[in-house]
């Protein structure tokens, strides 16, 4: 049975509020899939999106599903319904999208996971709230306002909320938790780009456990 659109966003509001941080994960190799996923849970980050911004997303998502069960992995950069619903057979328990079409956000009320669609208007969120949509990925965060305009937005939408992505950063990220009306931040900080080439987990571990700390996880 499909979930209505109110227990979709109740699920994504749990994900979210419980993971605080939403790494945005780029595999660069099928190498990279599981000790990635294992230094981020070591650290304490257990909810992963999985862009497809490269071509192991989808084997990524995959397997993670099937060798890490105890991890929650969901789909990033899903841009139509051909994505969305290869995202939902290789396993995705959550999708995320960049910005939103009307196509997207309707293949999304009848999608059986709920869909974190991005949005960096009012307008857009006017969109998505009159399909249901309660829960928002704001991106890319701080080039559309970052923090002032969620709080601008919380006087017009009080019972949304949202994932700021996008110019998320250990030197910003508590100030962007500390606001009513975030869920949690989706960001790379903790994942960097020397550590992950060169397979330097341990540095990916710690650097996740301190980004946790720092949000109080």
């Amino acid at each position: 049975m499909s979930m209505t659109m109110e227990q979709k966003n109740e699920l994504i509001e749990r994900l979210c509020s419980t993971a605080r941080i939403l790494p945005v994960i780029t595999i660069g190799s099928e190498e990279q899939i599981l000790p990635l996923a294992d230094a981020l849970a070591a650290g304490g980050i257990r909810t992963l999106e999985v862009t497809l911004r490269s071509a192991h997303g989808l084997t990524a998502i995959r397997r993670l599903r099937e060798q890490r069960p105890d991890l929650c992995v969901g789909a990033g950069t899903v841009l139509d319904r051909q994505m969305m619903d290869e995202c939902v057979a290789a396993g995705a328990q959550f999708l995320v999208s960049p910005g939103m079409t009307p196509e997207l956000l309707d293949a999304g009320v009848s999608c059986p996971v709920p869909l974190l669609p991005g949005v960096a208007t009012a307008s857009e969120v006017m969109q998505g709230y009159a399909r249901g949509y309660r829960r928002f990925k704001l991106f890319p965060a701080e080039i559309v306002g970052g923090q002032g305009a969620l709080k601008a937005f919380a006087g017009p939408f009080p019972n949304v909320r949202f994932c700021p992505t996008g110019g998320v950063s250990g030197a910003n990220a508590a100030q962007y938790m500390a606001l009513p009306n975030v869920m949690c931040v989706g960001g790379t900080w903790m994942i960097d780009a020397k550590a992950l080439k060169e397979g330097n987990w341990a540095a990916i571990e710690q650097a996740s456990r301190e980004a946790m700390a720092a949000l109080g996880g």
